[in-house]
């Protein structure tokens, strides 16, 4: 059985385009539909040649000699990286598999995931970002696999991101996917943009919450599962 659901990612594309809250990306070209639903661009079949050549043409412009044994395959692992690697979430056929069951336990009380880790790339510098997610949600008729929930982090961290958006694509792709209201992520990561360059401030992280449902209206339910996930 695959790993990935392509036809689940095409669905979590449109409605979180639906949303606004869909990463910027070009426009899904017209004659690429599933069930009425916007798909995005098929890769170009050599992206990996194409990115290899422009890197190199950077590596040129900073008078680097590519001919020198340590930097000659540094274009190709640059290519390598960003096709197959760090921005795998750009391209919804790698969705991952995330089958839902039937809540036959009745369980109608918080279930939370904390510390999943979080590595991505700032889209503003293409420095990494790196940190945990806290995740927790009230199931209604659907429960899913524990790991699900870190692979659909990881999805998502695998593009040029921004945490604040990071954070509630996570919340709503989980609301979509669960069929409820009742989600709640928590996102604090360290942003190497800021420890490295600009303001070079090693010690700040940055904290992102997306609450809705009852997590939102409950200060008790809120407080329970910063509790869980803190404890």
């Amino acid at each position: 059985m695959s790993s990935t659901d392509k036809e689940l990612g095409y669905r979590v594309h449109a409605h979180l385009h639906r949303l606004g809250i869909e990463t910027p990306m070009q426009p899904p070209l017209p004659e690429r539909q599933v069930n009425s639903l916007s798909m995005p661009p098929v890769k170009n079949a050599n992206v990996k040649e194409d990115i290899e050549g422009h890197v190199k043409e950077i590596l040129n412009l900073l008078h680097l000699d590519l001919r020198d044994d340590s930097l000659i395959k540094t274009p190709h692992r640059v290519a390598k990286m960003f096709a197959h690697e760090i921005f795998y979430g750009l391209d919804y056929a790698n969705f991952p598999r995330c089958m839902t069951i039937e809540n036959k336990m009745k369980v109608d009380e918080v279930v939370a995931m904390k510390n999943v880790l979080v590595r991505s790339v700032c889209e503003h510098h293409l420095q990494p970002f790196i940190g945990v997610c806290h995740i927790g949600y009230i199931p209604r008729e659907k429960v899913v696999g524990l790991s699900k929930l870190n692979r659909i982090v990881d999805f998502f961290c695998r593009r040029p991101q921004v945490q604040e958006r990071l954070t509630i694509q996570i919340a709503a792709t989980l609301a979509f996917i669960l069929d409820t209201d009742d989600v709640a992520v928590v996102i604090d990561a360290e942003h190497y943009c800021i420890k490295l360059r600009g303001v070079q401030d090693p010690t700040s992280s940055t904290a992102t919450s997306k609450m809705s449902g009852k997590f939102l209206t409950s200060p008790a339910l809120r407080a329970e599962f910063f509790s869980l996930v803190r404890g």
